[in-house]
């Protein structure tokens, strides 16, 4: 069985850990009320905060710029105000087909935890015995049972990650940009390992 994990940080190459703290998960958990998968916690402190590949975000929640804690609470309350039942929605527009009952933000509900240029939102959501994720790209929702690294492994080689006919898939090394941390502070970008692709 693959190691995701392992597969992952290999396309990325050595963790950065530029902002890993510890203290700052807990304090985001507890803000929170939940705990967020420990692969994903691990991807995000050993290169967040960045841009993968041109499209991917995955923030941070110890920097003050491009604070997760900050955008997930944002964007918890953008999802929370949409008015779903007043919507005239195809099935494979609805998320509500996933769930006895649709809410953002709370121990059963849909946490936004990454996103793209591209207007793709990336939704952890818990399941009665693991974690799986919804992604809402364009009017279509997609249901991706695995944990964050497997998703992110198969986001990066290039697999329908974000919906049907999805695949971003770009050839050679992951492409890295650092944001930056200030408007002074330059976007730094740099290049995973060769990954024979």
């Amino acid at each position: 069985m693959t190691d995701y994990l392992t597969a992952v940080m290999a396309m990325l190459g050595p963790a950065q850990n530029r902002f890993a703290d510890p203290v700052a998960w807990d304090r985001l958990h507890a803000d929170l009320g939940i705990r967020l998968p420990r692969d994903y916690r691990v991807l995000v402190d050993a290169y967040g905060p960045i841009q993968l590949n041109g499209h991917l975000y995955l923030l941070h929640p110890a920097t003050e710029r491009w604070n997760l804690g900050k955008e997930i609470r944002s964007d918890v309350q953008t999802w929370s105000e949409v008015p779903w039942d007043e919507l005239d929605l195809e099935a494979d527009e609805d998320p509500r087909r996933f769930f006895d009952e649709l809410s953002f933000g709370t121990p059963d509900g849909l946490w936004p935890v990454a996103s793209t240029d591209r207007g793709e939102t990336i939704f952890l959501a818990f399941g009665a015995h693991a974690a799986k994720f919804l992604v809402k790209y364009d009017e279509t929702w997609t249901e991706y049972r695995m944990g964050f690294a497997e998703w992110l492994y198969r986001y990066l080689i290039g697999e329908n990650m974000t919906g049907p006919n999805s695949a971003a898939f770009y050839p050679g090394p992951v492409q890295m940009q650092s944001l930056p941390m200030s408007a002074d502070e330059r976007p730094k970008l740099s290049y995973g390992p060769d990954r024979g692709m």
